[in-house]
């Protein structure tokens, strides 16, 4: 048991478990009766997605201290009471069963999806990859 984090869209891996996208928006152009059989997500948990304002900080990092600004940015976000209690949940729920949390963006490296792997491994999370 555990989680992988994905890419939103692209195909998924053998016992890969439900989809869960932590983005703000859903994707654009898609019905939302086809968000699954896409590859997009199954469920939409937006509440673990960098607010709008801290999302353009990310989208706009050129250097790597805009990106740390992000990222502190976003970590402090996740560090509410309500999205603390969030991940914190999905990292014991990773010892029970698969599932994937994912973002749309190209490069994992440059996206919330890295950090947010972080702060599951903080609360104890088994992750795949």
């Amino acid at each position: 048991m555990s989680i992988r984090i994905v890419r939103l869209g692209t195909p998924r891996q053998d016992n890969e478990g439900a989809r869960i996208g932590t983005v703000r928006r859903p994707p654009r152009g898609v019905p939302r009766t086809e968000f699954a059989s896409g590859n997009w997500y199954d469920v939409w948990f937006p509440n673990l997605a960098p607010s709008v304002e801290t999302m353009k900080l990310g989208q706009g990092a050129g250097t790597a201290s805009e990106w740390a600004t992000f990222a502190r940015r976003y970590r402090a976000e996740m560090a509410t009471p309500g999205n603390a209690h969030a991940i914190g949940l999905l990292a014991t729920l990773s010892h029970a069963s698969n599932f994937s949390v994912g973002c749309y963006c190209e490069d994992e490296s440059r996206c919330h999806r890295s950090i947010l792997r972080e702060l599951l491994a903080e609360k104890g999370a088994k992750l795949e990859g």
